[in-house]
């Protein structure tokens, strides 16, 4: 009944989930569930590049302190070994000699002190550690955060905050109760000063529903920041370009055509510029030959390895990565047909890493044509194997001698003592 609880309130209210799982400390629930949020609270900590927390930990410890003054702790300690060495080996040594000696049961102190491993002393083991106990949670909903107020707090909490965000709208969730707070967050005047502020309004404008009503607002606040803000234009298209790198098909047309609607599509500057161009992609479509030389045009007036340009190769990439993984082998007609565009777009941008990344892609679908098409006298494999044979070599995907080796037909060998 907890779970199905917990469950709940951190699909449709995860700003709650912190006070819910304060409930649960209560001694009369006999420590149920202490040992699932547990390790909870110790994956929701932000870590640094030495995978130590950015801050102390006290929703960890308190619900250790919890379960280390439940009578039912000798239950209890056999289900939270693993979430207290890697939440030890995250923590300061200072701050956890501190938790440890406020312990007053020698018994429990002693067991404390046991959980502190040797093994996690380099950061490389560290890392190891937490992405070995993060498997143990992956499909688990346990994400909350907390919305600063003031400047500081934003320093402190927008990592958290930031991931929080992308997260739920990765994993497509209600968000209608976070909306109310993200808004307040995105028209406070206090906060408006900071770079970190500019990434969630980003978030916020690309990739949660805002009503009419609000829209007017949120474009005021960015109009401010143009205006106000150092170097924006360069951070903002840094963010856009993490966004597009790190967070993959969640940077998609629907994000962008929100985007072009606050930032506006007839300025004159670069921003503006952008956001016409791919407004016009999205609508018309990158197969489009009047899209090819919009993008030609735009493309040419920036340096190649510009932020600005890398959005916009990030940009068709997206097409390209939303069609070719999700192509079934019966479907390769359509790669052969897709592979015009291949072309164009590769003659368009002269860059190494977009070419590169269209060829793994293709690599990737053609392995499972040929572990899906094993008759080599096969029309379909006669089909796919003329298409490599000419395509992958014009594009410079493949070598003559890499085709010859792929399409090799290897000899099986003889078994043991057989003539």
């Amino acid at each position: 009944m907890i779970a199905e609880i917990f469950e709940e309130v951190a699909a449709n209210n995860p700003l709650q989930l912190i006070s819910f799982e304060t409930i649960l400390l209560d001694p009369l629930f006999e420590g149920l569930f202490l040992p699932r949020i547990l390790g909870y609270s110790v994956l929701r900590g932000e870590v640094d590049q030495s995978c130590k927390y950015l801050m102390p930990q006290d929703h960890f410890k308190n619900i250790l302190l919890a379960i280390c003054n439940s009578a039912n702790f000798d239950i209890l300690r056999k289900r939270i070994g693993q979430s207290i060495q890697v939440g030890f080996a995250l923590s300061s040594d200072i701050w956890v000699t501190n938790l440890i000696n406020g312990i007053e049961n020698k018994r429990v102190r002693y067991f404390l002190q046991s959980q502190k491993l040797e093994k996690y002393r380099r950061d490389v083991d560290r890392w190891a550690g937490l992405e070995r106990f993060k498997r143990q949670f992956a499909h688990d909903n346990y994400q909350t955060a907390s919305f600063p107020e003031s400047l500081s707090e934003l320093k402190l909490l927008y990592l958290h905050l930031k991931n929080f965000l992308l997260y739920r709208v990765q994993k497509k969730l209600d968000n209608t109760s976070i909306v109310p707070h993200l808004h307040a967050f995105a028209t406070n005047p206090e906060l408006q000063d900071a770079r970190e502020f500019l990434d969630i309004l980003m978030i916020y404008a690309s990739f949660f529903e805002i009503e009419t009503a609000q829209q007017a607002e949120v474009k005021a606040v960015f109009e401010k920041l143009k205006k106000e803000l150092p170097d924006f234009e360069e951070h903002f298209l840094n963010f856009l370009l993490e966004l597009h790198q790190e967070q993959g098909q969640l940077n998609d047309a629907a994000a962008d055509l929100r985007m072009a609607g606050f930032m506006g599509t007839s300025d004159k500057d670069l921003l503006g510029e952008y956001y016409q161009l791919v407004s016009t992609i999205h609508q018309k479509g990158y197969t489009n030959d009047e899209v090819h030389q919009a993008i030609k045009d735009f493309y040419n007036k920036h340096e190649g390895l510009s932020a600005v340009n890398e959005c916009l190769r990030q940009t068709i990439l997206h097409y390209f990565r939303a069609f070719i993984p999700n192509l079934e082998p019966s479907d390769y007609p359509e790669l052969f047909e897709i592979s015009k565009l291949f072309s164009i777009y590769i003659h368009l941008f002269v860059n190494q890493k977009f070419a590169q990344d269209i060829k793994e892609m293709c690599m990737d679908y053609l392995a499972v044509l040929l572990q899906h098409f094993t008759d080599k006298r096969g029309k379909d494999y006669q089909d796919i194997k003329k298409f490599v044979s000419t395509t992958f070599l014009d594009l410079g995907f493949l070598k003559e001698k890499e085709i010859v080796e792929l399409f090799k037909t290897r000899r099986k060998k003889k078994a043991a003592g057989a003539e």
